[in-house]
């Protein structure tokens, strides 16, 4: 199982969870996504983004002035 962090910090919406799309092709069923950003909707767009994939939103934890997320994927290559 494999592990990838993100650091999404000054990208406003769509694009972090936009980055976070193209970083799960490259991975595989199983695998952790973890993510940084400072978006304001951002924890509302990866429960959204969750809620269409499949994916499984582990956690969301406040962090500075953002949200630190983690996912694990569905599916994967």
């Amino acid at each position: 199982m494999a592990k990838v962090v993100l650091s999404l910090t000054g990208l406003q919406c769509p694009l972090p969870q936009l980055k976070m799309s193209q970083e799960a092709v490259k991975l595989a069923k199983g695998d952790i996504i973890e993510a940084f950003a400072d978006c304001p909707t951002f924890e509302t767009d990866v429960r959204n983004w969750c809620g269409r994939t499949k994916h499984t939103l582990i956690w969301v934890k406040p962090e500075g002035n953002g949200k630190r997320v983690q996912v694990t994927l569905a599916y994967g290559k």
